[in-house]
């Protein structure tokens, strides 16, 4: 068995972790006062309700950034090996734009890009 030691490590890691987070349970102080549960923010009574939802519009920008994101991180390998790839290897990487670039302008025309409506 290769991974005996690793093994071993991860059970007496596990067991050390479940000891001491039970330690902190039992032994912990538990009598909380108005002071210790209510929001804090930033040292001042909070302004508004701590629970609002964000905009909807805040989360299709932040997927929008994810997917343009993840398309640098496919067109690094494509760069560092571009000396070595057939024509080929282009035209695929080429399609791979354009389908993304088609995404955005259907996104900048149907207003996805827009914050205020």
């Amino acid at each position: 068995m290769e991974f005996k030691g690793i093994l071993i490590l991860l059970i007496i890691s596990g067991t050390l972790s479940i000891l001491i987070l039970g330690a902190s349970y039992i032994l912990g102080y538990k009598q909380p006062d108005m002071e210790k549960v209510s929001v804090y923010e930033c040292g001042f009574d909070p302004f508004d309700n701590p629970g609002n939802p964000f905009s909807v519009r805040f989360f299709l920008i932040g997927i929008l950034f994810l997917i343009f994101d993840l398309e640098i991180s496919f067109l690094f390998p494509w760069a560092v090996t571009y000396m070595g790839l057939p024509l080929f290897g282009y035209w695929v990487v080429m399609l791979f734009l354009f389908i993304l670039t088609l995404g955005l302008i259907y996104e900048w025309i149907e207003g996805g890009l827009e914050w205020e409506n």
